[in-house]
């Protein structure tokens, strides 16, 4: 099997600073974590940006830019920016900074789901911050829009300023629209998918969902055709990684979609999180790719080839 390709997503747009201590929101502390994870394994990280002040997501260029630039200089990790931003925001603002900084890669969602993320405010009596209630309430009528339209600008974009698309997969649906693409040459193999699983709207998280979503994607692009990796929100982060891994797929962790090290106790940063993604790998004898390996693995353009 291939080294194993270990992403971790440092802060996404789901979490809010309420649900953890630990979540990492200023520009700073998020390129902080982001290289305390590159030092723990992680070949790559995953980028979103947030409000220094409140911990709300933002596409601001100034907040990435700053994040972007600190974890260059300390660490040679692949840095993946987001496109997905917060489902509240078109693709526009989200996807802009590729244009801005032309990263090595970015994130491209591959179809419109409902995205749901109120179940905590049943057990939260006391906010952080005050935006957070409304926007988890928000979500019970949340459409994560990614129309055809939207994936023609995303394909424009990643095309223009050589950005490899780590593609997301939220459902079966979404394989088929990706085919689509692949057939109209708007995308060319290989391709690298990442299988989301436990969006509140998007497939579950049983291992066979797993099996499923893989065999179909072999079956539409062929086995040679593509890398994958395994994305588990909360408690699936771990319980469908040895799934993976078993399988050659690729890990993604972090407090982005998990904030808990082990049922009922919170990861103190996402170090932690690939620290014991690490631990689990070594027992399925994947080690580790280093930036190095991922950028040859995965045909990225390389380090210096970035606006940033």
């Amino acid at each position: 099997m291939q080294p194993l390709i270990l992403t971790a997503a440092i802060t996404g747009a789901a979490t809010v600073p309420t649900l953890t201590p630990y979540l990492p929101h200023t520009p700073q502390e998020i390129a902080d974590s982001a290289v305390e994870a590159a030092q723990a394994g992680a070949g790559i990280v995953h980028i979103h940006a947030r409000r220094p002040e409140d911990g709300a997501p933002s596409a601001h260029p100034d907040h990435f830019r700053e994040i972007l630039v600190s974890i260059k200089e300390r660490c040679d990790a692949v840095i993946n920016i987001t496109t997905g931003g917060s489902p509240t925001m078109p693709v526009q603002e989200r996807a802009a900074n590729v244009g801005v900084f032309a990263p090595e890669m970015c994130s491209f969602n591959l179809g419109s789901i409902n995205f749901a993320l109120h179940p905590p405010l049943k057990k939260i009596k006391k906010w952080r911050y005050e935006w957070e209630p409304e926007y988890l309430e928000m979500s019970k009528d949340f459409v994560f829009k990614n129309t055809f339209y939207d994936f023609e600008h995303l394909c424009n974009l990643v095309r223009e300023y050589n950005c490899k698309p780590e593609l997301e997969i939220y459902d079966v649906g979404h394989l088929y629209n990706l085919a689509y693409l692949v057939k109209e040459d708007m995308l060319r193999p290989p391709l690298h998918l990442q299988f989301v699983m436990g969006v509140l709207g998007g497939i579950g998280t049983m291992p066979e969902d797993l099996t499923f979503l893989h065999r179909k994607a072999c079956t539409l692009f062929g086995e040679d055709k593509f890398t994958w990796s395994i994305c588990g929100v909360g408690s699936a982060q771990f319980n469908l990684a040895p799934v993976a891994l078993s399988l050659g797929g690729h890990v993604r962790v972090g407090l982005e979609d998990n904030i808990y090290i082990k049922p009922g106790q919170l990861a103190k940063s996402n170090a932690e999180l690939v620290e014991k993604a690490k631990c689990l790998a070594s027992e399925y004898n994947r080690p580790l790719a280093g930036p190095r390996q991922v950028r040859e693995m995965l045909g990225l353009k390389g380090i210096d080839q970035v606006s940033y």
